[in-house]
């Protein structure tokens, strides 16, 4: 089974990644492989997070 990827919709900062910035159009996480929570994922398609809107979409 394939993973699911992501694409930043807006520019965010990841409070739970050290800050980190993703510019829109950057693919989510980065580095790729790296392991997200499926909660965190979760929380950044919907609206249930700081920026009051979905941060990220699934491509």
């Amino acid at each position: 089974m394939t993973k699911p990827k992501y694409e930043a919709l807006i520019k965010f900062k990841d409070k739970q990644d050290d800050s980190k910035v993703y510019e829109k159009g950057d693919r989510f996480p980065k580095p790729a492989n790296k392991k997200i929570e499926d909660e965190r994922i979760q929380e950044l398609l919907s609206s249930d997070n700081k920026a009051g809107k979905p941060v990220i979409k699934e491509i």
